[in-house]
């Protein structure tokens, strides 16, 4: 019978339904038992161990992806192992809060953790048994046609089933669908123990490649192999774009000494995109087009290619924050930023999602758009949208290198003697044993990096080039700092009982906003400020000039403070203890309050309650006993010596 194409059978292939647990194929349960037993022996010759073969799953890892070929489903999984003692207890509670946030399921809603049986996961729960554990394995899986997979939950639960098949245990793990990127993909956090309760050991083989194997796999058989014409248009696409593709990869293999010859891919069916390819690669300048047939790639074309696209990425992200608003677009990491910049925050998240590196977009005061990368230690939770920040490079040093190079003598710095110049110098606006606290804190941290040496307590050796290497150790470490000046977004700020932001604005000498951006907001917002602050009579008008009170700051705090301890009364029960300057103040931790005059620890004992200046040392210290001595306006803490939980 004549083959006519509109009678064609034409299968479509659905996602396989969940098996039974205990219909597991022969191979599977072969593989479970192996990957148990051991290394793996060939004849009577064991191979010889190596790394990569240490845990489980290595096995596993030797047999996955033997059925895969060029038409297969490609999927890309990103991985990370945790080691909870050194990043924090808190650690655990801070990653899932991230992937759990506003926005990124389909409809921009919140996400919603979920696990092997439940769609709404109990983190809280999962939270509790990663206490104690050693590690945790932290995964992104992104599926190239995750859209066309569309149910992701039950993709990722089938992977994770295999998982459990290939590593001979029950895993407890929780995942998180984001949609809200070009890519959707998968977060899973998955604990470090196995069903045994023992430490969980994963082959560095199983996490290098068989995880994405056995994911690849199960995208092929969900969607069948690419076809044909699927697989040109990716590579069409490929061909022009400015980014690390999968043809660069192509022409790194085919390449001898660089240099790429037509000959090396005549035969292959991707040859027209090959050469389109290298085409583009010497528009852009990183391919020397030697002959008609010999191109030369440049050594370093992937680096380039990969900040390329890094620098797309991030220029699409601050299009979708600003919308159609015209700025001018300044990208910053520590190596770049020279000055500080004072804005507003626009935007933030993750330029790293698996190693937790975020990023602010910062609408400065000079009416341009910053894209500023941040260090992993720095939580985004602390910097609120719309609250005004100031980042900063030092690259001169900090300012405390600048104060440790002053007080060196002879190539040594001592403490005692540091602290006889503070006592001679000391007023009421100094607190001398938080000054050398933080000195401590920062010569222990380049004494780790090797930049000085300490001799004894109290005693270290500095380099000649002192300021020079610390310096540089910023630099390498993008080194990066945040200080939110006010949490408040200056729309809160115009009208509050509190000594603003906007206020100290008012009293500076230098008041320089562009006329545009959030420089023309804050100028609007100080026309206001000026104007609440003359019905307060806290200000006025002479010869339309702005006059404001001489004590209208200190009023403004006051008035604010006592209407917060009010309220922190009535909802407590507690009576308030008020701080005196250069008394110690000791109790639990509860929580930090926020105020148009800055952020306060609340301390309690059960009995009276104080608010003192907060700091973020203290943030470590929740729902613990502090102790520390106010002066100046400061709170210095001591944390190795408790004095009982009264608040003196």
């Amino acid at each position: 019978m004549a083959d006519r194409g509109d009678d064609r059978f034409r299968p479509r292939v659905a996602p396989p339904r969940s098996k039974r647990a205990g219909s597991s194929r022969f191979v599977t349960r072969v593989l479970r038992s192996a990957s148990k037993a051991g290394p793996v022996r060939v004849g009577m010759q064991p191979k010889r161990a190596r790394g990569a073969k240490l845990g489980r799953g290595h096995v596993a890892a030797a047999f996955a992806g033997k059925g895969l070929d060029a038409r297969s489903r490609r999927v890309v999984i990103k991985t990370r192992l945790v080691v909870l003692k050194a990043v924090g207890r808190r650690s655990t509670a801070t990653h899932l809060r991230y992937i759990e946030r506003d926005g990124v399921m389909k409809d921009g809603q919140q996400g919603q953790a979920y696990d092997a049986v439940r769609d709404r996961a109990d983190i809280g729960a999962f939270e509790e048994r990663n206490r104690g554990d050693r590690h945790q394995f932290r995964f992104i899986v992104s599926p190239e046609d995750a859209e066309a997979l569309g149910d992701l939950h039950r993709f990722t639960r089938d992977l994770m089933g295999r998982m459990e098949a290939d590593l001979g245990t029950r895993l407890d793990w929780v995942a998180v669908d984001h949609w809200d990127t070009d890519n959707p993909h998968t977060h899973v956090v998955l604990r470090g123990k196995d069903d045994a309760g023992s430490d969980l050991v994963i082959a560095r083989d199983y996490i290098s490649r068989g995880m994405r194997l056995r994911a690849c796999e199960l995208a092929t058989e969900w969607l069948g192999p690419r076809a044909e014409q699927e697989m040109r248009l990716a590579q069409l696409r490929e061909v022009d774009q400015e980014r690390w593709t999968g043809l660069d990869r192509t022409l790194q293999q085919l390449a001898k000494d660089g240099v790429v010859e037509r000959m090396a891919f005549a035969d292959r069916d991707d040859r027209l995109s090959l050469i389109g390819r290298l085409q583009r690669l010497a528009a852009l300048g990183l391919a020397d087009e030697e002959r008609s047939d010999r191109w030369r790639l440049r050594s370093d074309a992937e680096s380039i290619l990969r900040a390329m696209g890094e620098r797309g990425d991030i220029v699409r992200t601050m299009q979708r924050t600003f919308g159609s608003e015209g700025r001018d677009v300044v990208i910053a990491d520590a190596r770049t930023l020279h000055d500080s910049v004072i804005g507003r925050v626009a935007g933030k998240g993750l330029a790293d999602e698996l190693s937790e590196r975020g990023y602010l977009i910062v609408d400065g005061l000079d009416g341009r758009a910053h894209y500023v990368a941040l260090p992993a230690s720095v939580d985004l939770a602390e910097l609120p949208l719309g609250s005004v920040v100031e980042t900063r490079a030092d690259h001169a040093g900090r300012s405390i290198d600048r104060t440790i190079a002053a007080m060196t003598a002879d190539g040594v710095y001592s403490t005692r003697m540091h602290h006889e110049r503070l006592l001679m110098t000391a007023d009421a606006e100094r607190n001398p044993d938080a000054t050398l606290d933080a000195v401590v804190r920062r010569l222990e941290a380049l004494r780790r990096a090797g930049v000085v040496e300490r001799l004894s307590d109290g005693v270290w050796r500095m380099p000649e080039n002192f300021i020079e290497r610390a310096a540089a150790l910023g630099r390498q470490r993008d080194d990066v700092s945040v200080t939110v000046r006010s949490a408040w977004p200056i729309e809160r700020q115009v009208r509050a009982i509190g000594a603003t932001w906007l206020d100290q604005q008012l009293l500076s000498e230098r008041r320089s906003f562009s006329q545009v951006g959030f420089g023309a907001a804050v100028q609007a917002a100080l026309q206001q400020r000026q104007q609440f602050l003359v019905e307060q009579e806290l200000a006025e008008w002479r010869g339309g000039r702005f006059v404001p009170a001489r004590d209208f700051l200190m009023t403004l705090r006051t008035r604010e403070l006592k209407s917060a301890i009010n309220t922190i009364g009535v909802e407590s029960g507690l009576v308030h203890r008020p701080v005196v300057e250069g008394q110690r103040v000791s109790g639990t931790y509860r929580r930090s309050v926020s105020l148009a005059s800055g952020r306060f620890a609340l301390l309690d004992d059960s009995v009276g309650f104080s608010l003192v200046p907060w700091r973020p040392v203290i943030e470590r210290r929740l729902g613990q006993s502090v102790s520390g001595i106010v002066r100046g306006g400061d709170v210095s803490w001591d944390f190795s010596r408790q004095r009982g939980l009264g608040i003196g």
